[in-house]
C-alpha cells in the first residue's frame, strides 16, 4: 500500500491531505506534528482587539484526521534520512514513506540584542494574548510596531499582520478614547515598507498611516530592542510595547538533513513543488524556497494551499510513474484589515492591484468561517 507522509498540521498540510486523499482513496497517509490542532492564523490580529477569542481560532483536528483516514503521530521532526524515505522524530519515532511532503513552516530569526521585549503576531495564540493584555493596561504612552526580513534572503518577510496589528489598534483606541494619549509608531529598515505587494500597496499604507497620524521611522537598520525603546541606526524610538515580526527562516532540521538549502536557509524545491536530488519529496508553505518565483512571492496561507494543490496532483503521478505536469500559481492575495477600513492587495506577474472598501474587513471575516467549516465539520 502507498504510504504518504506529511509534516506539519497546517493551511499546506491539511490543504494537500484533503486533495491526496480524493485522488488516493486507499493511500496510507501519516501526518507529524506536534499536536493535532490547526491554529487559523490569518484571524490572530483581531485577538488583542477582542475580535476573536484565541479559542475560536484553535480547531481539533482529530475529527477531520478520522474522516480523511489520517494516522496522526505527535512529534517535531528530528530528522530526515535516506533521500527522504524515513522521518525520525522526538518521540523516538521513525516513520517510513513512499513520498515525503513537508510543511512545517518556517521559523523566525531572532538574533536581535533584546529581541525578547518583543512581541510577535505570527507565533501564535499565546503572543497575540499577551498582546490584548498588554494594550488593555495601557492608557498612555507609546506602542512601536515593526517587522524585518532576512539578510540572506530579503523576501523571507511576513509583514502583512504587522500593517494590519497597527490600523486595527489604531481604530480601536480611537473607539476607546484613548488614541490622543497613545502614540503609534511605524519602524522599518526599508525606505519603501511593504514594496512585495507592489508600488501602489506602500502608497497607500504610508498614506493611510499619515491619514491616522502615525508616525513613521524608515530606512534606518534595527540593532536593538530594550525595555522601553527600539535602537536603530538613526534614533531610540519610545516604546512601552513593541510589536516585532522578524524575517524568516526555513525548519531547523533541513540543513543536517542534507536537504538543497537557499541562502536564507529555506529548502529548495522547482515549480512543481519537488525538492531537486530527493525524487518523492516535496515542500510547501513558508518551509520552501521556489525556483522561477518573482521575489515578490509571499510567505502566507493562500500561497500554500495553491502549493499544496499543485503537490498532491504532481505527487500522484510521480506515484504511478509519470513526469509532473503542473505548477503552482505566483499570486499575492492579501486584505489588509483596520477594522473600520480595509483594502485588497492582489499581485500576479501580469498585474498589481490595490482595492479599498470597508466592505474587506466583512470579506475576511466571511472567509475565515468558509474557509474553517472544512475542519470545524
Amino acid at each position: 500500500m502507498t504510504r504518504i507522509t506529511i509534516l506539519g498540521a497546517g493551511f499546506g498540510a491539511l490543504t494537500a491531505i484533503r486533495h491526496l486523499r480524493r485522488q488516493l482513496p486507499d493511500a496510507e497517509i501519516h501526518v507529524l506534528a506536534p499536536k493535532a490542532e490547526f491554529v487559523y492564523y490569518p484571524s490572530l490580529i483581531w485577538v488583542p482587539t477582542g475580535l476573536r477569542q484565541g479559542s475560536e481560532l484553535r480547531i481539533d483536528l482529530n475529527r477531520f484526521f478520522s474522516r480523511k483516514h489520517v494516522r496522526f503521530h505527535s512529534g517535531r521532526v528530528t530528522a530526515i534520512e535516506a533521500q527522504g524515505r524515513r522521518v525520525r522524530s522526538d518521540q523516538g519515532e521513525e516513520i517510513d514513506n513512499d513520498v515525503l511532503l513537508i510543511a512545517t513552516g518556517g521559523r523566525s530569526l531572532r538574533k536581535l540584542p533584546g529581541i525578547e521585549h518583543g512581541l510577535a503576531i505570527c507565533d501564535g495564540i499565546e503572543a497575540a494574548e499577551q498582546i490584548r493584555d498588554r494594550l488593555a493596561l495601557l492608557e498612555a504612552g507609546d506602542i512601536a510596531f515593526g517587522f524585518a526580513g532576512n539578510p540572506a534572503e530579503p523576501g523571507a518577510v511576513r509583514g502583512g499582520p504587522i500593517f494590519e496589528l497597527l490600523f486595527g489598534i489604531d481604530t480601536w483606541l480611537r473607539r476607546r478614547g484613548r488614541r490622543e494619549k497613545v502614540r503609534l509608531h511605524f519602524f522599518n529598515p526599508m525606505h519603501e515598507p511593504g514594496n512585495r505587494l507592489g508600488s501602489a500597496a506602500v502608497a497607500g499604507l504610508l498614506g493611510e498611516m499619515e491619514r491616522r497620524g502615525i508616525q513613521t521611522h524608515l530606512g534606518n537598520k534595527i540593532l536593538a530592542f530594550h525595555d522601553h525603546a527600539v535602537e536603530t541606526e538613526g534614533e531610540q524610538i519610545p516604546a512601552d510595547l513593541i510589536l516585532f515580526m522578524p524575517g524568516m527562516t526555513g525548519p531547523e532540521f533541513a540543513l543536517p538533513s542534507g536537504l538543497p538549502l537557499s541562502p536564507g536557509g529555506f529548502i529548495q524545491a522547482d515549480g512543481h513543488c519537488a525538492v531537486p536530488g530527493f525524487p518523492g519529496v516535496y515542500v510547501v508553505g513558508d518551509a520552501g524556497a521556489y525556483a522561477g518565483s518573482p521575489d515578490w512571492l509571499p510567505k502566507q496561507g493562500h500561497a500554500a494551499d495553491l502549493q499544496a494543490e499543485t503537490a498532491a496532483h504532481n505527487i500522484v503521478r510521480f506515484l504511478r510513474g509519470e513526469a509532473p505536469d503542473k505548477r503552482f500559481k505566483n499570486e499575492l492575495v492579501c486584505i489588509v484589515d483596520g477594522i473600520d477600513n480595509a483594502f485588497m492587495v492582489y499581485r500576479s506577474p501580469e498585474q498589481a492591484r490595490v482595492i479599498p472598501s470597508p466592505l474587506w474587513h466583512l470579506a475576511k471575516r466571511a472567509f475565515e468561517w468558509r474557509y474553517l467549516l472544512h475542519y470545524r465539520a
